[in-house]
């Protein structure tokens, strides 16, 4: 068991990519070091794994960015993720160190373990979120004030708006937050943390599962380590014609992207895609051919450093974000 507890600190769940500890991991790191600064307490963290030495290296990046304390959970059994004994660990932690906020990555293990760890604590939980910020709120029917609250941020109604969500009353306050929408700090110079051991006796009946064999394969396409993107829409037209936004990417340098109309109708697949159900980037040059702009794909693209569009609609919302518009046919 730890030996001490950190109360009202903001603990964030540390998961695990290929050996080293996640992106999306360091990147709630930072913002949660924001947020604790905000709040004046310490950011705590989470880990769970095998091997002693093994997760004291993965958890040594979460300290530079700017943990205080890493716990984690070493055993043999928990060497690959299952619901059931990741999900007890989570709980057991976060009930002995009742933290304000807790947060997760709104990737495949997030969007698992996070509802899970939410109905045990009997809290509520707000999914895919695109910010998160500390304020103030007023119940003026019950008389009430909360003070430094988390405000939970994410497009709603299919992503026409922007709703901010509150859970005042219950605690520890969850979010699963999307991978990329949270820009990485930089290190903190100089500055130390612990990495301790935290004990939890697993139950029998957690693990349902038998590992027989596990495929691992290679992310074929990484969109957010782009400097310069080329992203294809609906107003290409069809798969083939698809091939230009290909012949403009390999002048440029550049990554191929896509809308989600593009990827429905089967002109490139799933990977290449941009915004609320794709991939959230930050390029510096973002070349948009046939894309209307809805607000989903502006949610994974709107803080490219410079958006040039090319489409024949002068009236498609992606001009209101372009820093350069060509209203015209992009295959001329």
């Amino acid at each position: 068991m730890a030996d001490k507890r950190l109360k009202d600190d903001i603990l964030v769940y540390l998961e695990v990519d290929h050996g080293e500890l996640a992106e999306v991991s360091m990147e709630l790191i930072s913002k949660a070091r924001d947020l604790a600064n905000q709040l004046k307490v310490n950011v705590i963290a989470m880990l769970s794994g095998s091997g002693v030495k093994k997760l004291k290296k993965i958890a040594r990046p979460a300290i530079k960015y700017g943990a205080n304390t890493v716990y984690f959970t070493a055993d043999e059994r928990l060497k690959y993720y299952e619901t059931k004994p990741y999900a007890h660990v989570a709980v057991e932690i976060i009930r002995f160190l009742s933290p304000q906020i807790v947060l997760f990555g709104a990737t495949p293990l997030g969007r698992d373990l996070a509802p899970r760890v939410a109905s045990s604590l009997k809290t509520g939980l707000t999914a895919d979120c695109t910010d998160l910020r500390i304020g103030d709120h007023e119940n003026k029917r019950e008389g009430k004030t909360f003070k430094d609250i988390l405000y939970q941020i994410r497009p709603a109604f299919g992503g026409n708006i922007i709703a901010t969500i509150i859970a005042p009353e219950h605690r520890p306050q969850m979010a699963t937050v999307r991978d990329g929408v949270i820009k990485l700090g930089e290190p903190l110079k100089g500055h130390t943390g612990d990495i301790l051991p935290f004990n939890v006796s697993l139950k029998s009946g957690d693990h349902s599962y038998v590992f027989e064999e596990r495929l691992i394969a290679e992310k074929k396409i990484d969109l957010k380590k782009a400097d310069i993107i080329v992203a294809g829409g609906g107003g290409v037209a069809s798969k083939e014609k698809f091939q230009l936004i290909y012949d403009l990417a390999t002048v440029l340098g550049a990554r191929v992207g896509a809308s989600r109309a593009a990827v429905d109708n089967g002109y490139i697949s799933r990977d290449h895609q941009v915004g609320q159900t794709g991939t959230t980037i930050r390029p510096k040059l973002y070349i948009a051919c046939g894309i209307s702009g809805a607000i989903q794909h502006q949610a994974g693209m709107d803080q490219s450093s410079k958006i040039i569009a090319i489409n024949n609609d002068p009236n498609a919302p992606i001009f209101q974000i372009a820093h350069y518009g060509i209203v015209g046919d992009l295959h001329e």
